[in-house]
């Protein structure tokens, strides 16, 4: 016993010494490092990512994965399942928002079971591989291994079966209406799928294709699981199933594309494999991935760090994705998801801007310009064939979320250097989006007119959560302002957005210290309790949204009677037990439930609202404790396991907000040129940015111990600001942090360390007197 004993302890040793092992030369191939897996521990109750292992490349049309879950369950793969039913095509940003375009394949061998339930199988993770271009798992109960390798539109499957003359392959096209038709002589299946959650047209299908290299003994169609003899079937829910004789360890390819455009299209699409072998599709999917990855090169952290960090950043480089595909002559098309129609140019979908506009639009304006215009050109198509742009999409309007954060994106691409598309278009689409309602309310503002006339969404008139839209809106009319700026607008104009953005003044009481719904007749909602979540607020309680100030933190700082004050509430989020109340939902929903985890108090990271709250310390001369706090935040809300976010990781979001602060910054506020500087992770990071320049990062002195700055050179010179120039990191920087185990109380506290706010630019902005 003692033995034993002995040997678990030697083995748990080892393996907490090979985490915290020091990575410390470069590495090659940094999608190894990547585990697709992390985040796929989630169920409706608690999400620690609610993530699922997307088979793609970077941006793909299409992904794949391997399906756990019943047929239109949004947790499609959980990590805790026991069998496989399928490895469907998918286009799922989240659980929440589910899939369309959506199909499965299965091989089985032995009895022909077509029930989605019937022909599951066993599978151990043990005999799973998962990477962002490569997967592959053992069906035990049908001694089949599945292997799958995409491209951005098509894949190649490779089936290795058994010795036997019941080898067979199921396509199951999913119900809700679809279409299948096998041809035999030419070993294919066409057909295609309208199973959707939502934001599509009435004529919406995907259209799809797949090509098998061997004959087929066996030919069926099936409806709603029943098999027919006809070769060509059109039901509520159709599928197919075709067989083989195969000898142990036979190698059955099939090659599969899609298209939302036609059969036609997808038989083009088809073509992006070629006539490239399974190992060649594979092995040009690794060198996509490496060769983002290998864009920001970190080295000195723990293999565990490093995982974490490229699995975010793979996280980072997958929505929104390209929803356009190439015609016959080679141009770029689309089908709308937005009035049905196939129209020239780019189009982009899958991305919730209320969870992207805060990092992961920043992270591509940063690093993918050039993709971040053709997402803009794809925001104008959106605007002129829907008539607003989308707050959600997937692929098109949804009714999801709150604020006009869209004026954020595009202010913040176009002011960041982002052209060759339609501003103009796009300015127009902002200025309707911010002075009107939308066919939903999730699409322009809802309560626009009380906002505009009282400068607040009242409480009490029936539009739910209308503190967080006031609070949003304000911040979109500083994206405005700052746009029209740019693109010298009348005065009249500039003037009216400067005032907007200063309504969150509004919604502070000061005898709380915190926002708080008001009524209509101006008097403040009651009673009121900070700790309160939903009601006035979304998916947060006033604690998380009273930061929602991006743009003027300075503004807040003096509402709240000064910097000391200020540093008190910030401490208070950190302080304060994680008590709440989830009247509103009648639930604890399970954004409550992480947070209640998370042993951080009131800090909610597992959701968008307070997730630049940290680094705000910066703006009331306290940046010492945004660098401890990053990197508590790193530490403790990231890991390299199933149960690694601690939270809906949404689209990217959640990962930038990662990669950005192992990096050392962050943009507290999209459409200003400044990142917030936090403290790196990493002894060196090195970015190769889009034209070719480099951002080098060098804290030789990093460690656990050592996360606080004790000084700052910027090219040669010291630097002590608590924020960088985007404009001057596209020329190149090196940066050397001198990194020390004490807090450094005295560095960077000058008022002009500060970053931007407004109310210091603009001393005397007017502002609209409120009963």
């Amino acid at each position: 016993m003692m033995r034993s004993l002995c040997f678990v302890i030697l083995v748990c040793l080892g393996s907490m010494q090979l985490r915290a092992q020091e990575v410390s030369a470069p590495i090659a191939d940094p999608e190894e490092w990547v585990n697709p897996l992390i985040g796929t521990a989630s169920n409706h109750a608690l999400s620690n990512g609610n993530t699922y292992p997307a088979i793609a490349m970077p941006w793909g049309m299409n992904f794949w994965m391997p399906q756990t879950g019943k047929m239109g369950d949004g947790w499609a793969y959980t990590y805790d399942a026991i069998k496989i039913r399928g490895f469907k095509q998918t286009h799922q940003p989240s659980p929440w928002m589910n899939d369309y375009g959506q199909f499965s394949i299965m091989p089985v061998t032995g009895k022909r079971e077509l029930n989605e339930d019937k022909r599951a199988s066993w599978f151990s993770h043990k005999a799973e591989v998962a990477k962002p271009y490569y997967y592959s798992v053992y069906l035990a109960d049908y001694d089949v291994t599945t292997e799958l390798t995409p491209t951005e539109r098509a894949s190649i499957f490779r089936f290795t079966f058994p010795e036997t003359d019941q080898a067979y392959i199921i396509l199951d096209a999913f119900d809700k209406g679809s279409y299948v038709k096998i041809i035999p002589n030419e070993q294919k299946i066409i057909g295609y799928t309208t199973r959707n959650s939502g934001g599509v047209p009435d004529n919406f299908k995907n259209y799809f294709v797949l090509k098998f290299d061997k004959p087929f003994t066996l030919a069926k169609g099936w409806d709603k699981y029943n098999e027919t003899d006809a070769l060509e079937v059109k039901a509520e829910h159709a599928g197919a199933v075709v067989g083989f004789k195969t000898r142990r360890g036979e190698q059955v390819h099939v090659r599969v594309a899609s298209s939302f455009i036609s059969a036609e299209q997808a038989e083009l699409n088809l073509k992006e494999l070629g006539s490239d072998s399974f190992e060649t599709v594979k092995q040009k999917g690794k060198a996509t991935w490496n060769k983002e990855l290998t864009r920001i090169a970190v080295t000195g952290g723990s293999i565990d760090q490093l995982r974490v960090f490229y699995s975010c950043l793979y996280r980072s480089l997958l929505f929104p994705r390209k929803f356009f595909e190439f015609d016959a002559q080679g141009k770029v098309v689309h089908y709308s998801p937005y009035n049905g129609q196939v129209l020239p140019g780019y189009m982009f979908t899958d991305t919730g801007f209320w969870d992207t506009f805060r990092s992961m639009f920043p992270f591509l304006n940063l690093m993918y310009p050039s993709l971040n215009a053709q997402m803009q050109e794809g925001l104008a198509n959106a605007y002129k064939e829907g008539g607003w742009l989308p707050e959600w999409a997937s692929p098109g309007y949804r009714n999801v979320m709150v604020g006009n954060n869209s004026a954020s994106v595009v202010a913040d691409a176009y002011l960041k250097g982002g052209r060759g598309y339609d501003i103009n278009t796009l300015y127009e689409a902002v200025l309707k989006d911010a002075n009107n309602e939308g066919p939903l309310t999730a699409v322009g503002r809802a309560g626009v007119k009380y906002y505009n006339e009282l400068g607040y969404v009242p409480y009490d008139v029936n539009i739910n959560e209308n503190a967080a839209r006031t609070l949003e809106y304000a911040y979109d009319d500083f994206a405005i302002y700052q746009l029209a700026k740019a693109l010298k607008r009348p005065q009249k104009e500039i003037d009216l957005f400067a005032k907007r953005c200063q309504n969150y003044r509004n919604l502070f009481d000061k005898e709380t210290g915190w926002m708080r719904g008001k009524n209509k007749d101006g008097k403040f909602q009651a009673p009121f309790n900070p700790v309160k979540w939903g009601d006035a607020f979304t998916e947060g309680n006033s604690m998380h949204y009273t930061w929602s100030v991006f743009h003027d933190i300075q503004g807040l700082i003096d509402l709240m009677g000064g910097k000391e004050k200020f540093n008190a509430r910030l401490d208070e989020v950190f302080d304060m037990a994680p008590t709440f109340d989830e009247s509103y939902y009648r639930a604890v929903i399970h954004e409550i439930r992480e947070m209640q985890i998370a042993n951080m108090g009131q800090y909610a990271h597992g959701n968008q609202p307070i997730q630049h709250m940290i680094y705000l310390y910066n703006f009331s001369g306290e940046p010492w404790k945004a660098q401890y706090w990053v990197r508590e935040t790193m530490n403790r809300m990231y890991l390299p396991t199933p149960d690694g976010y601690c939270g809906d990781e949404d689209n990217g979001q959640t990962s930038a907000w990662y990669v950005f602060s192992a990096m050392g910054f962050y943009p507290v506020c999209p459409a200003t040129d400044q990142y917030v500087v936090g403290a790196p992770l990493f002894k060196k990071t090195i970015v190769t940015l889009e034209n070719g320049k480099k951002i080098t990062l060098n804290a030789p002195k990093n460690s656990a111990e050592n996360r606080y700055i004790s000084s700052l050179q910027v090219d040669g010179k010291p630097y002590t600001k608590n924020w960088l120039s985007h404009k001057a990191l596209l020329e190149g920087a090196t940066l050397d942090f001198d990194m020390v185990a004490t807090p450094q109380k005295q560095r960077s506290i000058a008022k002009e360390d500060a970053p931007y706010s407004f109310s210091i630019e603009n001393p005397t902005t007017p502002t609209k007197k409120k009963k």
